[in-house]
């Protein structure tokens, strides 16, 4: 059965496993459908450059549908990106990839039976992908039991590579710990000495909460309060909820994404809460795709984010302004204003080409030398260019968590300004990890 998300316009384009349909093939000959084989699985483009060359296949998880639908449109343009630069280069190991997108709807329990699909009846390679933190962690433990490698694209609760860390999951970017090291410094000395923080109450805002309220007070800082906001919660309630903020402070800090970030932006200026307090927060409460709902209402907003689609110092390199053009053309195809990437796209990009490493050194096949590709990934270096136009960033070994550069910016004008550059080996935080014996 097709899922909805593929007959949407912004689909049309774009490739995934199966999409020649059922009918199609149930109208072909029995001996014409087993002489095409595998290569009906492979991009048109590539068939004649890859011929039956059996293909690396991709489990990728997103929510395609539900409370967080445009965020995984966007984080699978990133994986759809790297795979379309990956098979153009002859693919990997002379073998092409292919996606079999699942679609969880953002809901947890069908997270976990899409995992479960894509690594028993679809029998994926790997699995790629996330989003939603709560869905990363129900599905964590599909993939251990099925001893296939999740390189996560998005979930940055904490917990992912700390108590509740995988020899099998990979998290090829920063997470909470690791921005609020790099980021509280700043809040306190060049924004507010007293932090009210607002968090959405779900795995990932409750972490990011506590790794904030410990960095502040250990910058100098003081919290003087914080607000959960449901993942979800209607307009109505978010008012009602930031109605009832009080207190002495001088400083809001929102962890905050999506439909939710704008919901609770739009309230709190509504309100005048902005009037007595600077604004800051996680970077994804003013991603580009947000820009242009938000208006003047996010100007002057101060946040931290791995990634911003700025093309001035040291994010002018040729290899990032590549992965900016060609984002941006695919990103239209979603949301027809064309807005620039984001860190989801940036993220799953990056993913891809962390597997695309992994197995050239591995030699991985399958799933039965997945050892060998959690041993060819641990403690990788990789450095700037057209893979990673992000920065250069490290893998550690000891609990599979990356870091890297941070960006702290504001907005102005509504448009993204670079103000500092946090170095990737200022974010390091001791490791948290024990993986489970295998």
């Amino acid at each position: 059965m097709a899922e909805r998300w593929q007959d949407e316009a912004w689909a049309k384009d774009m490739w995934w496993s199966g999409k020649t349909t059922r009918r199609r093939l149930l109208g072909l000959s029995a001996t014409a459908a087993g002489a095409l084989g595998a290569s009906m699985l492979v991009p048109a483009p590539w068939r004649a450059a890859f011929g039956q060359a059996k293909p690396f296949k991709i489990g990728v998880l997103q929510p395609l549908t539900g409370t967080a639908a445009a965020g995984g449109k966007t984080a699978l343009v990133g994986t759809q990106l790297a795979t379309d630069r990956i098979n153009r280069s002859g693919g990997i190991n002379g073998r092409p990839v292919e996606l079999v997108v699942a679609d969880y709807e953002s809901k947890p329990d069908v997270g976990r039976r899409k995992a479960e699909k894509l690594l028993v009846e679809d029998k994926v390679d790997i699995g790629e992908g996330g989003y939603l933190s709560n869905v990363c962690l129900a599905c964590m433990p599909v993939f251990e039991e099925h001893k296939t490698i999740w390189m996560i694209g998005v979930c940055l609760d904490t917990t992912i590579t700390t108590s509740k860390c995988s020899r099998y999951v990979f998290r090829p970017f920063d997470y909470a710990p690791s921005q609020a090291v790099a980021f509280a410094p700043y809040l306190v000395n060049k924004l507010a000495k007293k932090w009210h923080i607002v968090f959405l109450d779900y795995a990932w805002g409750q972490t990011t909460r506590d790794a904030y309220v410990e960095q502040i007070k250990k910058a100098g800082g003081e919290i003087v309060g914080t607000t959960g906001i449901l993942l979800g919660a209607p307009a109505d309630t978010v008012t009602s909820s930031v109605s009832n903020i009080r207190g002495n402070f001088d400083g809001v800090f929102a962890i905050m994404f999506g439909a939710n970030a704008v919901t609770f932006t739009n309230a709190a200026y509504e309100l005048g809460l902005f009037k007595k307090a600077k604004y800051a927060g996680d970077g994804a409460v003013a991603e580009s795709t947000h820009l242009a709902t938000l208006g003047q209402k996010i100007e002057g907003f101060t946040g931290v984010n791995r990634y911003i689609p700025v093309l001035t110092k040291p994010l002018d390199t040729p290899a990032h302004k590549k992965f900016f053009d060609e984002a941006r053309v695919k990103l239209k195809q979603i949301d027809p204003s064309g807005p620039d990437p984001d860190r989801y796209v940036q993220s799953n990009f990056e993913a891809m080409n962390f597997l695309k490493l992994g197995i050239q050194k591995s030699g991985f096949r399958d799933r039965e030398d997945s050892m060998k590709l959690i041993e060819a990934l641990e403690g990788m270096e990789v450095k700037e260019g057209d893979d990673f136009p992000q920065g250069d960033k490290t893998l550690r070994k000891e609990d599979h968590q990356a870091f890297l550069r941070q960006f702290i910016f504001d907005i102005h004008n509504n448009k993204h300004r670079l103000l500092e550059v946090v170095a990737k080996d200022k974010t390091v935080v001791p490791p948290a990890c024990t993986f489970a014996k295998a």
